[in-house]
């Protein structure tokens, strides 16, 4: 027989964030979270995001066992404000069974119901910044620490239950001897001089600080005609600043900026922690925190986190300033390789911009959505 239980004590909160390290040990892979990091960003005394977000985390208990989990997520800035009636779920793991599978989105869609949602699409998280989709393809590359991994009976399990594929993403990726400067350093200087534009580079986490609400407002305008998405707030902006801008090496972070000093142009990229994350095994201590630091300064692989421009320099080339700038560091630093994030398969903008670089399509990735 099989249980549904809701986790709402401290204990019961870290029970539901390590059943993943159970369901994929050994797993060479799956690339874990920092327990402790997990646990406060579902803290709804810590974590901005519930100032406009609830969320539930339930499990799913066989022979006293913990054999599956899902966060239930409603984003009120979403369905009041964007009139969207959508019941989001997340952080959805589970074991080759489906009547766990099916339990466990039972209870989402009961709590959609009672807040009359229309319809329920996931796995997501609750903003834009957080994790998204299932792995459909890929599933023998290692992950990343702003992607999900799951098993390739994910898939079967979604269909069986009657989800619809709602969104799909591409992961791509390629060798940095594909960056041949030839394709921007003309054009670079051709657009600072039209545009009077320059860039900004940083060599101090410090220096970074001033420019960050800026950039976050950027980031809402220039992603605003995205689907699904939801502006990051202004308390969210803090917690963001706080959370990760301190950690990515600033001079990983670059700007361009206008005659008046205004931000136009922003890119975020960062280290690959994947290795060092699963030597770390969820623990920050006793080493766990050596080899995420030796991964910030040594690890020849980068991922592409975020790239905005504002909407009145679209389609403009200020994109070239950006990654003339990125050559010089990534060459000095020795980068083998350049990772970028899921991507929405129908972001054509996004496909263009990177095409010159011949990257390669090593993974996939989907929402589902079911009418409730």
């Amino acid at each position: 027989m099989i249980t549904i239980k809701e986790m709402t004590s401290k204990k019961g909160m870290k029970a539901f964030v390590k059943f993943p390290f159970e369901l994929y040990k050994n797993n060479k892979y799956w690339v874990p979270p920092i327990i402790k990091e997990e646990l406060e960003s579902f803290n709804k005394k810590k974590n901005p995001v519930f100032k406009h977000a609830n969320a539930r985390f339930f499990v799913a208990i066989k022979n006293n066992k913990i054999v599956g989990r899902v966060a239930a997520i409603i984003n009120t800035i979403e369905i009041n404000e964007q009139q969207l009636k959508k019941m989001r779920f997340g952080w959805f793991d589970f074991i080759d069974d489906y009547e766990v599978s099916k339990l466990l989105l039972d209870k989402v869609a009961e709590i959609g119901d009672q807040h009359k949602l229309d319809f329920m699409e996931g796995p997501v998280g609750f903003s834009n910044l957080d994790k998204v989709g299932v792995l459909t393809e890929g599933f023998d590359h290692i992950g990343t620490m702003i992607t999900w991994y799951n098993h390739p009976y994910y898939k079967n399990h979604f269909e069986k239950l009657g989800f619809k594929v709602e969104k799909e993403y591409l992961e791509n990726k390629f060798p940095f001897k594909n960056v041949k400067p030839e394709f921007f350093e003309k054009i670079c200087n051709l657009i600072k001089k039209r545009y009077q534009l320059r860039e900004l580079n940083f060599t101090k986490t410090k220096d970074i600080f001033p420019y960050v609400d800026e950039m976050f407002d950027l980031f809402n305008s220039s992603y605003a005609s995205l689907e699904s998405f939801v502006p990051i707030s202004d308390i969210q902006k803090e917690y963001f600043k706080k959370k990760y801008i301190s950690f990515i090496n600033p001079e990983y972070i670059k700007f361009v900026v206008d005659k008046n000093n205004k931000i136009i142009a922003f890119a975020i990229t960062m280290p690959s922690f994947s290795t060092a994350l699963q030597k770390a095994n969820g623990k920050l201590f006793p080493f766990g925190l050596f080899h995420l630091l030796n991964a910030k300064k040594n690890s020849k692989d980068i991922i592409f986190y975020l790239i905005g421009v504002h909407p009145d320099y679209q389609n403009k080339g200020v994109t070239a300033i950006i990654f003339e700038e990125y050559y010089k560091t990534f060459k000095e630093r020795g980068i083998e390789n350049c990772i970028r994030t899921p991507e929405l398969a129908t972001n054509n903008a996004i496909a263009a911009l990177w095409k010159n670089f011949n990257p390669e399509i090593y993974k996939k990735r989907c929402t589902y959505r079911k009418a409730l």
